[in-house]
């Protein structure tokens, strides 16, 4: 197996491990309604995710490891993506602010805060901000 190989591997389990984390937070009110799924699917085409894999982690969700980011930034990365997925995501209607709350929860929001974090968040990413500029904003936002 080359390095390159090994790479690759990794960083699809961390995809694979972000993905379950995400299905775990939708399964988090044990069910995965229409706009969720439409979610789910644009997501795993996203991180790569094959057919085979999405199935069995929908089905093994509980399976597979957890890896949440510990650096704040990389929260705040990570918000950014999801902000811009949900944002875009036309099919998700009303359920995109819920959706992005259980999803910052998932990340290590505050709970607390989690409705201002993602209120500022969507507006920030409909504002068309870069990622510098997003993660400057959220974290003045946040102190």
């Amino acid at each position: 197996m080359s390095f390159l190989d090994l790479f690759d591997s990794g960083f699809q389990q961390r995809n694979q491990g972000h993905f379950a984390s995400i299905v775990r937070v939708a399964m988090s009110d044990g069910v995965i309604n229409e706009c969720e799924k439409v979610f789910l699917d644009r997501l795993a085409r996203n991180l790569n995710i094959t057919e085979e894999e999405y199935k069995d982690i929908l089905k093994n969700y509980s399976d597979h490891p957890i890896n949440p980011p510990t650096l704040y930034v990389k929260r705040l990365e990570r918000l950014y993506d999801l902000t811009r997925m949900v944002y875009a995501d036309d099919q998700l209607g009303e359920q995109q602010k819920p959706l992005l709350e259980r999803l910052a929860i998932g990340l290590g929001f505050s709970p607390e805060n989690v409705v201002y974090v993602v209120d500022k968040a969507l507006k920030l990413v409909n504002a068309d901000l870069d990622l510098e500029e997003f993660i400057d904003e959220i974290k003045v936002m946040n102190r």
